[in-house]
């Protein structure tokens, strides 16, 4: 009897980013989960502002 995916929420999909990018999630959780591409994307682009905005942090502390 095949096993139904459960859709991950928001909430879901930033903690299995976030767990991957540290690199200790496990497969069985990699491979149960079920999340929807709309989120990653919003998650991606969120990261990517928070980067800028930390490297633009460093780097004016840096220099003055």
């Amino acid at each position: 009897m095949e096993s139904v995916m459960k859709r991950a929420s928001f909430p879901d999909a930033v903690r299995t980013v976030l767990w991957a990018m540290i690199g200790i999630r496990k497969r069985s959780a990699h491979d149960e989960a079920s999340i929807r591409p709309a989120h990653l994307i919003v998650m991606a682009v969120i990261f990517v502002i928070m980067f800028i905005l930390t490297l633009r942090f460093i780097v004016g502390v840096i220099v003055s």
